[in-house]
């Protein structure tokens, strides 16, 4: 039971249980302002049940507040004011933490899976700074959903079916080099892309021949099938060297070619259910308030619709889970709508659990990045320019550092990850190289190095977690108790809000307070607190640790 939980429960009982303890904690509010408390409950939704003006409830329930936890009561105007015992909390919220460690915040498993559909480049083109949002909110969403008890199952549904394969199909035929492909595939597959889409612009049959092309491989034509085959495998193969970097893994790859074979069935079952609608040539199925969600088209070929459809109805069969995220660009979610309504149109209750988790672009010069225009900024790039900065900060600052390019790894990669993961997921974000090199200010280098300033005074301080003992750490440590206390509840709304930006946030403002206490508090004084403040530091750099792994970056313990 948290601190909230407990407040809640003593002001239940105060008024008798007439109000419940659930319903005093939906009441409770933090107050803007410290001399106003720790946690005040309004009683003015209570003046009608009770027949009474808002400040006599207060001035009577601030009467019998009574408990271990509280060590004063103040009201102001319809408000209670409580004021908490800090050395009580204080004494149970260090405890709790050294008695979890690492799973402080955690929820016992509830043995129900959660599918994370994340990532999901599109095979024969390179991994962009664009592809970097999907990849990590959903990899830190699969972490947080963890934490909250669940099983993630991490899906990377590969872009590896569709027209634009149609049209790489006809670029290599045409202007295609097997030597320079085999030297570089990535980077020679992008080049006759974009110039595929730069000739097509004025010359259409260009795009009669890709969807030729593309239907030829939907029917198992061979030579398409093994050029797509190169495409792909050469593709896996770069894209594993960034989620190595990023520190991502998946459960499964299973792309949208995966469902290539399971897609009739679902046409079928929509025209049994009578949903399927004939629309120029081409099949839909019509929805309200929005429009129709397309199935075939005129040639007969497949759609983005179709393949989510048949991998809805796959992935529900196969892993029975209690909900799937979609962790997908905002630019899609009239998609997403509708495939929702058609899969509840076909009858699936558990349609209701499907969760369009959308996000803002990347952007450049305000801008959406365009593969086929070729404006593109490489992830790799960024990630190989971040882990040079971080080399040359440590050559600076920290020349005698032990693994300095693992240290520099962790940092460079851990300041590309959580750039992106302190803000608001549906906000836009202007790409800026120096913004994201930034080792100072609200970054994560900066809570990696409050860190490792923490392990470095455990090492200074001889601290041993088998015997701490907490005693006087100083008033100045309360706003970090307090932020502490919050920790499972900030894992909690994280995870309902499928919102990593949360569990961000957080991590600097702890750094941030540790920060502050740290310059006005000599941690190894000789006076008799020092094991208190080392265990109290330990607690900080626990939770920091912990909620840099859930966001996906490192905790390096030197820089």
């Amino acid at each position: 039971m948290n601190l909230t939980n407990q407040i809640a429960n003593v002001i239940s009982i105060a008024l008798e249980n007439e109000w419940t303890a659930e319903q005093v904690e939906l009441l409770l509010e933090k107050p803007k302002q410290t001399e106003l408390g720790d946690i005040a409950f309004p009683c003015f939704t209570l003046a009608k049940k009770f027949r009474k003006a808002p400040q006599q409830i207060a001035l009577e329930l601030s009467a019998k507040l009574e408990d271990q936890l509280i060590a004063s009561v103040q009201v102001a105007g319809g408000y209670v004011n409580i004021f908490l015992n800090q050395a009580f909390v204080t004494n149970q919220v260090l405890h709790s933490i050294m008695t979890d460690l690492q799973k402080y915040g955690s929820k016992n498993s509830m043995h129900e899976k959660i599918v994370i559909d994340f990532s999901s480049p599109n095979i024969a083109k390179p991994f962009s700074m664009g592809h970097l949002r999907s990849t990590v909110i959903g990899n830190s969403l699969a972490n947080i959903a963890e934490k909250n008890g669940y099983e993630a199952l991490r899906i990377n549904h590969l872009g590896d079916w569709g027209t634009q394969f149609g049209k790489l199909i006809v670029a290599y035929k045409l202007w295609g080099n097997k030597e320079k492909i085999l030297a570089a595939p990535i980077e020679e597959l992008l080049k006759i892309y974009v110039h595929f889409h730069n000739l097509a612009e004025k010359d259409d049959s260009l795009n009669d021949q890709a969807r030729a092309a593309f239907k030829s491989l939907e029917e198992g034509d061979e030579e398409a099938l093994t050029l797509w085959n190169w495409f792909k495998e050469a593709s896996l193969k770069e894209f594993q060297i960034i989620y190595e970097l990023l520190g991502v893994h998946f459960d499964s790859y299973a792309g949208e070619a995966f469902y290539n074979d399971k897609m009739t069935r679902v046409v079928d079952d929509l025209k049994k259910k009578g949903l399927l609608i004939e629309s120029n040539g081409a099949f839909v199925v019509e929805l309200e308030d929005m429009p129709p969600s397309l199935i075939t088209k005129k040639d007969g070929a497949t759609l983005y619709a179709t393949r989510d459809l048949a991998a809805a109805i796959y992935r529900h069969q196969t892993f029975h889970a209690c909900k799937t995220f979609y962790v997908v660009g905002n630019e899609q979610t009239l998609h997403f709508k509708q495939l929702f309504s058609v899969l509840e149109k076909m009858g699936f209750e558990w349609s209701k659990n499907l969760v369009h988790v959308p996000f803002g672009m990347m952007l450049k010069d305000g801008k959406k990045m365009s593969t086929r225009k070729g404006k593109v900024i490489l992830l790799a790039d960024v990630i190989t320019d971040a882990i040079k900065t971080a080399q040359h900060n440590i050559e600076e600052k920290n020349p005698t550092l032990e693994n300095k390019e693992e240290v520099a790894k962790q940092v460079g990669v851990g300041a590309v990850i959580f750039n992106d993961l302190k803000n608001d997921r549906m906000n836009d974000i202007e790409f800026s190289l120096e913004q994201m090199l930034n080792f100072e200010g609200e970054t994560g280098p900066y809570v990696q190095y409050t860190n490792a300033r923490i392990c470095s005074l455990l090492q200074k301080g001889s601290f041993e977690v088998e015997a701490f003992t907490f005693s006087s750490i100083g008033v100045e440590a309360w706003p970090i108790i307090q932020l502490l206390e919050d920790f499972p509840r900030v894992v909690e709304k994280a995870f309902d809000n499928a919102d990593p930006s949360q569990i961000a946030k957080f991590s600097l403002l702890l750094a941030r307070q540790f920060n502050k206490y740290y310059a006005r508090t000599k941690i190894l004084a000789d006076d008799g607190t020092t094991s208190s403040k080392l265990a109290f530091a330990f607690t900080v750099s626990v939770v920091l640790k912990e909620s840099l792994r859930l966001l996906g970056v490192p905790a390096p313990e030197k820089m």
